[in-house]
């Protein structure tokens, strides 16, 4: 078990045990009460054992705390499977991880993505995408299968011109700066980024960099509200806890807000593609 995992487990069992001692029974008294022996209420309790999701209902039942049942299922769920290491995603390459976000963005109706340090990749083109993974690859010492990584992460763009989904999509100026490849990518890329300006389901912000904003995010993507990924180096971490969804959504919006857009967004790109010596196509 990782480090993660148990600690997860851990807090799941705090959480417990505060619901407990809220309705103000005692560990004895609810194992009597749901016709267990005391030791199982305190394995919940002190993270060495996952209750099923009846045990929960019947916590719940006895604790009156039906209110809080979707969210400790949610969580749950969520424990063994919140955090799952780079190596295990990437053992076979890159492929399977960009497979993982095509089914996602599938499903969703709306995508809100916040990316601090390079472009998302939904907009990436194909050069500035195969820069990135082979980054990936040469870091994470995994199969090159970059190729085809490109495709799946290519595949998942044609959800921006079809369907009912929509895409709210914040980055700091910072991307724009950032050089992935060399200039000539970096030229097409920034020139992706004004076409994808015009397109009617994408909604698109760049918070200037004299904008500090209020809080420090990692870069995330929320699919509606049901599912968030955050990225780290040595792990990813996969949210669904309602609670947490709600904070992440709140942090969206306040981001959001820092941004700029329009007209105002295009001239941040084009005074990037400026400062490497090119013009644009789609000024």
């Amino acid at each position: 078990m990782t480090d993660s995992v148990h600690e997860a487990r851990e807090a799941f069992g705090l959480r417990l045990r505060e619901i407990r001692r809220h309705s103000g029974l005692t560990a004895r008294q609810l194992a009597s009460l749901a016709g267990w022996h005391e030791s199982k209420v305190s394995r919940f309790e002190r993270g060495t054992r996952s209750p099923s999701e009846a045990d929960l209902r019947v916590i719940c039942e006895h604790t009156r705390a039906a209110d809080q049942l979707p969210d400790l299922i949610a969580t749950l769920n969520n424990v063994d499977a919140a955090y799952v290491e780079w190596r295990r995603i990437l053992s076979t390459g890159t492929q399977r991880r960009q497979h993982v976000s095509v089914k996602l963005a599938e499903t969703a109706t709306l995508t809100r993505i916040y990316q601090p340090t390079i472009v998302p990749g939904i907009l990436q083109t194909a050069e500035y995408a195969e820069a990135i993974l082979r980054d990936v690859v040469k870091f994470e010492r995994i199969p090159d299968d970059v190729e085809d990584g490109v495709a799946k992460r290519l595949e998942r763009q044609q959800f921006l011109y079809r369907g009912k989904r929509r895409f709210r999509i914040v980055i700091a100026e910072q991307v724009l700066s950032t050089t992935v490849g060399n200039d000539d990518v970096m030229a097409g890329q920034l020139d992706r980024l004004l076409a994808v300006m015009g397109l009617p389901r994408v909604a698109f912000g760049i918070i200037p960099a004299q904008r500090l904003p209020p809080l420090t995010a990692p870069n995330f993507i929320m699919f509606d509200d049901r599912v968030v990924m955050v990225e780290g180096i040595s792990a990813e971490q996969t949210i669904t806890r309602p609670s947490e969804i709600t904070v992440y959504s709140r942090a969206f919006d306040v981001l959001a807000a820092q941004s700029v857009t329009a007209d105002a967004a295009r001239a941040l790109i084009r005074q990037a593609l400026e400062t490497r010596g090119v013009g644009g196509m789609n000024q």
